[in-house]
């Protein structure tokens, strides 16, 4: 999965820190989006730091930094937009936490809503300042003010936010890269079958050249390797390096990833194409998924959209949408028991003209005893149970099922316990929407047992 690549790691030098010569002091800036300059790396000599180091006893700090600025001109808040469900910085935190290899995880943002969605996911936050979330800043530029606040770091790993089909098993091998083989920085790479040709500029009276091959020997794409190309997922680097400017150099490897988690989301056009890569291919948690038998939802905010009507003669009128009733006879036919819960105590006679034919319960106060009955009633796990809530009292039961959602308009607490937010509002489609999310894992689960 992984080669090595350029100089190897020089002795150590007097004193702390690093050495170079004039010529490699130099080269030693920051180019756009943090990769070095035309040119070889520097060779490094460098004593322990931290940790880092021959003869070091202490555990180098190995940090996750995800860069996430407000400013994306391509997609408005991309990092927060939700993908499958999740916030798209929330597929990568995921992984990075899973991993095991992190002494911390970091996001850094300059805006509000972006800090929000990261503690909510577990990660801490870096507020960066104005001069490093410009448009013509680098993420070389933002990771060297980052460690100028963190003298505790010694490794840093910059994953992109746009990368949602990581997984911890890539962020495990490259870590023992850097700390059992030594590498001081190593980067994503995948491999593509493409044929190059030479640029021809308008106006100029030139013929394009072949640039990777042979036109009279064309190989077949099974004769052929293919070339290694960066991808963007991660650069993992340790500190002494970024200190001089570069996120690639010294004693350098790559990681090849899997042609299938190599996803990249740059504009509007990539997210539906990368919503269905990571349904496929994206890491769901260190929980295996299992075949979802029961969704409960709740009734108020869920199935309606929460208001409640009263006619002149005092009856309550509530309404829902076609589509959610759709949703729900679609779960039936795939042997997926539906039932109703709501705390308030609603008129089941209101709720029997919907001609769901659905088990309920109403004026429930413990949400959670009441689904772990039915569950235990069914002879399930909890694993095999879905969830669609959207207050406060469905917090526990999103946390315990093995599938939950809420609708978009569900309240923060409750969003943040759920592992899918739907586009739709209660009362609106989320059933229907949520349905749809089930069906496409239960394929995941059985595309896995096949």
């Amino acid at each position: 999965m992984w080669r090595s690549r350029g100089s190897g790691e020089g002795g150590e030098g007097e004193g702390g820190g690093l050495k170079m010569d004039s010529s490699e002091k130099a080269s030693a800036t920051s180019s756009p989006r943090g990769r070095p300059p035309r040119g070889r790396p520097p060779k490094l000599q460098r004593t322990a730091r931290n940790g880092v180091g021959k003869g070091a006893e202490k555990t180098p700090h190995m940090a996750a930094l995800i860069l996430a600025r407000g400013g994306s001109k391509g997609i408005p808040l991309k990092n927060i937009k939700h993908l499958a469900g999740v916030p798209l910085i929330g597929w990568v935190l995921r992984a990075a936490q899973d991993a095991g290899v992190f002494q911390s995880i970091w996001v850094s943002t300059d805006h509000d809503e972006i800090e929000k969605v990261a503690k909510q996911c577990g990660a801490q936050v870096h507020r960066r300042s104005s001069e490093v979330s410009k448009d013509s800043s680098t993420s070389l530029d933002a990771i060297t003010e980052f460690l100028s606040y963190h003298n505790e770091v010694d490794i840093i790993g910059n994953i992109q936010a746009t990368s949602p089909c990581l997984h911890p098993a890539d962020l495990q091998k490259v870590a023992e890269m850097i700390r059992e083989d030594g590498y001081d920085s190593v980067f994503s790479v995948v491999r593509r079958h493409q044929f190059r040709w030479s640029e021809i500029q308008k106006g100029v009276s030139e013929v394009t050249e072949p640039l990777n091959l042979n036109p009279a020997k064309r190989p077949r794409r099974q004769d052929w390797d293919g070339e290694l190309y960066e991808n963007g997922s991660f650069y993992f680097a340790k500190r002494h390096l970024i200190e001089m400017g570069y996120l690639q150099g010294g004693k350098m490897a790559y990681y090849e990833m899997r042609a299938e988690h190599s996803v990249d989301i740059d504009v509007d056009i990539d997210w539906p194409i990368a919503e269905q890569r990571v349904l496929r291919y994206g890491y769901f948690g260190k929980e295996k998924l299992k075949e979802i038998k029961l969704l409960v939802c709740n009734i108020d905010g869920c199935l309606t959209n929460g208001h409640i009507y009263v006619s002149g003669n005092q009856e309550e009128i509530i309404s829902y949408d076609v589509r959610d009733s759709i949703g729900i006879n679609l779960l039936k036919k795939s042997d997926i028991e539906v039932r109703l819960i709501s705390e308030r105590s609603c008129s089941k006679q209101t709720l029997s003209s919907l001609k769901l034919d659905l088990r309920m319960e109403i004026g429930i106060s413990n949400k959670l005893a009441v689904v772990d009955e039915w569950r235990k009633e069914m002879g399930l796990c909890w694993k095999e149970v879905a969830y669609l809530g959207n207050e406060v009292s469905d917090e526990e039961c999103l946390k315990k099922a093995g599938m939950s959602g809420v609708p978009a308009d569900a309240c923060s607490v409750a969003q943040k316990a759920a592992g899918y937010i739907c586009k739709s509002s209660g009362g609106r489609g989320a059933i229907r929407e949520f349905a749809e999310h089930i069906f496409l894992l239960m394929e995941k689960v059985n595309s896995c047992q096949k």
